[in-house]
């Protein structure tokens, strides 16, 4: 009786859906009908050609009304979209926020009370002709409280198209919001499931360590006809997993083999963030009496399997071991050395001076590098504790954080080629680097090193930052710490064996000559930082930054000019003020700025001008070629990452490697971290990464992918290639 209510309840709402929609006017933006309406919105204010972006269908139900899931249950029907767009344009799947359970006796449905936002993904063509551009998406629907109306509209969205980085629109947050609710797709959670005539069970078994806390799981599939979804779902808890027993649908005529849907949590599958949702593909395997004694259960983790990572880590002290020699590393890579080479002549010019007060320095700076590391690491993990979908670098995608990195260089490279002096320079090479102020310098000398080590990330920290992402916070900051002490070893040893710097030369006009040849390499740090601000917010920006720098010269040019000693006290107190008032405005000029023009993430093109053919990275795009059998190189990247720079430059730029590309038909994907973006910060997060660079190779004859060193060469890429032709299990050698 029940099956026979269903289906002639189907049949009637689709009868009035069919008659409703034929009948539908095209409406202005919002769209309102009988207990709902609808509207199309944008994450983004305008649009650039050839770059992604999100818009939503928002969909508002009266109190105590619904509308439908992807799988509506035992009635109801799904919302739809039918796109009119511009030719080349073209828009993805609608993303399905995790439904609630509706029971309106005796049936059960899946759907959303009130408001819910339908994300869309669409991509433009690379050629715009016009100034702007008109989406139309006729939408059907059905509102239901113990009545159900049809409803449908045309409903319209016209953006703007620009050629610069758009600017985040009024429902930015609501995207965000509703991307917390999309099913994650990946989790180190493993499932496995087994059926019998009447009951499915599936059992989850949570990930070494985890301390979240699970009352209640439920399970929304993702097609009908496999569980009662009326009937209660049974959920149980021991020591070392979770279970949900459902019972099958009762016109079920096949036996369940593959298990796919979304499992919704009472806590969050993961400790650093917020989603409660999780789509699985579980291969039912075996009878429930099998499953619950634990013997040939076919286990399967969330959707994929993690890949085979040659440093994969399980224990926090290899982990520490790999952060201490990544540290130890990082001072040789390019966006330390000139820095910390500046230190080096401060402990030579302090051996010289009073050789017994050398250890101080070096001990003050290696606090300066660990309680820096601690803040940032610290600052990391409870941002990640709070939902955000961060790595490391993530103070890099911040405009703000550049504008006051660059502003922080410039003047640094003004302070080494003589513009002003200010007594002990920031990396205590000035006079008097043995007293009080002295120590303040070599601790700020510590902080300033940490900051511009985020961008890069050595040999061995990759593995070890993704494995402290997944610890206690005591752990990871362990794990920071060791980075710290590694990182300032050399100097730490330095200053207690002051006879080693024996073997630097002798003070003397070279030291100035040095210095100023540093202030050029500074200068040329900040043309980078500039350069990757640009990526993030545009021109306007960056004007406005250049403005504010030329403000400063000008203020350190004052205070060199006349904050002398040689001045009267009068022209110093002047000179100083005026430095401090030009400084301190235009750097808030800048910041402000910044602030107001930040760009929405993930928005950064992606360049082709080495030669390769990259495509825009995307979870679906990797599930297709994969699916059509298609080798995959996949490049995590940020224009603020010196060591991506690095591998590009002298990798990408081979042409036997560009020749193997095409020759093996591998699809070049590029995820470009520059700004934000938290499809890319899950996907590292798949890797077991926290940061780039990251490089994988997918062979389409093996399950799964290879995780390549951060620092490449030809030779290893070409290595990697040579086996992926050869059908050679590329794991063996990495």
């Amino acid at each position: 009786m029940k099956n026979i209510f269903k289906i002639v309840n189907q049949i009637l709402l689709t009868c009035l859906v069919v008659f409703v929609s034929l009948t539908v006017p095209a409406f202005a933006q919002v769209q309102k009908s009988q207990h709902s309406e609808a509207e199309l919105i944008s994450e983004v204010e305008s649009i650039q050609p050839g770059q992604p972006f999100w818009v939503a269908l928002r969909l508002k139900a009266e109190t105590e009304w619904h509308t439908y899931w992807q799988n509506p249950g035992d009635s109801g029907l799904a919302t739809s979209i039918k796109w009119e767009m511009p030719t080349g344009f073209s828009a993805e799947s609608i993303l399905w926020p995790y439904p609630e359970r509706i029971d309106v006796l005796p049936l059960t449905s899946f759907g959303y009370d009130g408001e819910v936002f339908l994300l869309v993904k669409i991509t433009p063509t690379a050629n715009i002709s016009t100034s702007s551009v008109k989406l139309i998406g006729n939408s059907k629907w059905l509102v239901c409280k113990e009545l159900c109306l049809p409803g449908g509209a045309k409903v319209e969205l016209d953006l703007p198209v620009k050629n610069e980085p758009p600017k985040l629109s009024k429902w930015a947050q609501a995207f965000n919001d509703t991307r917390t609710k999309h099913p994650l797709s990946r989790s180190d959670w493993q499932f496995s499931a087994a059926t019998n005539k009447d009951q499915i069970l599936i059992k989850a078994v949570p990930p070494p360590n985890f301390k979240g806390d699970v009352s209640k799981l439920a399970f929304f599939p993702f097609e009908g006809g496999v569980i009662e979804h009326s009937s209660p779902q049974n959920f149980k808890k021991t020591a070392s997993d979770y279970s949900l027993e459902i019972k099958r649908a009762a016109d079920s005529t096949e036996a369940v083999k593959n298990l796919k849907g979304v499992m919704v949590s009472s806590g969050f599958w993961k400790e650093s963030s917020q989603e409660k949702a999780l789509a699985i593909s579980v291969v039912v395997a075996g009878d429930i009496a099998v499953l619950n004694n634990g013997d040939n259960a076919t286990s399967t983790s969330a959707t994929t399997t993690p890949p085979t990572n040659p440093n994969q880590l399980s224990s926090l002290w290899v982990a520490i071991a790999f952060s201490f020699i990544g540290g130890l590393i990082l001072n040789l890579m390019p966006c330390v050395l000139p820095v910390l080479s500046i230190k080096v002549l401060g402990f030579v010019k302090q051996a010289r001076e009073d050789s017994s007060k050398t250890w101080q320095h070096g001990m003050i700076f290696t606090l300066g590098v660990v309680l820096s590391f601690w803040a940032l690491g610290g600052s990391l993990m409870l941002l990640r504790a709070g939902g955000e979908k961060l790595g490391w670098g993530f103070q890099l995608q911040s405009p703000i954080f550049l504008v006051f990195l660059a502003a922080l260089f410039f003047l640094f490279g003004l302070n080494l080629f003589g513009v002003f002096e200010v007594g002990t320079s920031l990396m205590g090479v000035g006079q008097e680097s043995m007293n009080k102020s002295g120590l303040v310098g070599s601790f700020a000398s510590g902080a300033l090193a940490t900051l511009v080590a985020t961008p890069c990330t050595a040999p061995f920290m990759g593995s070890a930052l993704g494995f402290a992402m997944t610890q206690p916070l005591w752990a990871s900051m362990l794990i920071f710490s060791a980075v710290a002490i590694g990182m300032s070893s050399p100097y730490l040893l330095l200053s207690f064996m002051p006879s080693l710097l024996k073997f630097v030369p002798r003070p003397g006009a070279w030291m100035e000559t040095f210095k100023q040849f540093m202030g050029f390499l500074l200068m040329a740090t900040v043309v980078w930082l500039v350069s990757v601000l640009g990526q993030q917010v545009g021109i306007y920006v960056v004007t406005n930054l250049l403005i504010s720098l030329i403000v400063m010269a000008i203020g350190a040019w004052v205070l060199g000019r006349w904050g002398t000693l040689v001045n009267s006290n009068r022209s110093r107190r002047i000179a100083q003020a005026t430095m401090i008032i030009l400084v301190a405005t235009s750097l808030t000029y800048a910041i402000s700025s910044a602030r107001n023009d930040a760009v929405a993430p993930g928005k950064v093109a992606v360049n082709n001008k080495d030669g390769i053919d990259w495509q825009a990275f995307s979870p679906k795009l990797v599930e297709d070629l994969r699916a059509q059998g298609k080798p995959i190189f996949l490049d995590f990247t940020a224009a603020w990452c010196l060591s991506c720079k690095v591998n590009e430059k002298v990798t990408f730029s081979n042409q036997e490697i560009k020749d193997q590309i095409t020759k093996l038909g591998i699809v070049a994907v590029k995820a470009d971290w520059t700004s934000r973006d938290e499809t890319i910060t899950k996907a590292l997060e798949g890797f077991g990464r926290s940061g780039v660079p990251l490089y994988v190779l997918y062979n389409p004859k093996e399950k799964e992918p290879t995780i390549l060193p951060e620092v490449i060469t030809p030779d290893i890429v070409l290595n990697a290639f040579k086996k992926l032709q050869e059908g050679t299990p590329l794991r063996k050698g990495f």
